[in-house]
């Protein structure tokens, strides 16, 4: 048991290090705070919730994968290099992309529900 306990002691090391470190994943974090309860007060249906934890969760992965790849670079550049920029921007991308497919489901689930 004391085995299975210690598994998650470095992913809760890694949550405080995001939450305390990343403006950005907080704000991710209030937002889907957001999401769900208006999703509680719209009622969705089982499938419906679904997409919405899956558009979060696909934020919230993303948004960590792109912080641990700004930590990485940092890691390795002191100074400006083309190719540390690349990383950085392509994991941004990333975090942009999911928050596309995130705000596309929101409103497909939502705006029927609202109207």
């Amino acid at each position: 048991m004391i085995k299975f306990i210690n598994r998650f002691k470095f992913p809760l090391a890694g949550l405080i290090t995001i939450l305390k470190k990343d403006r950005n994943f907080i704000l991710h974090l209030v937002f889907a705070i957001i999401v769900i309860i208006v999703s509680l007060i719209l009622n969705l249906n089982q499938n419906e919730w679904l997409w919405i934890i899956l558009a979060i969760f696909s934020v919230l992965i993303t948004e960590i994968l792109n912080t641990s790849v700004e930590y990485v670079v940092d890691m390795y550049t002191d100074k400006y290099h083309a190719l540390a920029k690349h990383a950085k921007d392509t994991a941004a991308l990333a975090v942009l992309m999911s928050s596309i497919m995130a705000a596309i489901i929101g409103i497909i689930i939502f705006l029927p529900k609202i109207i």
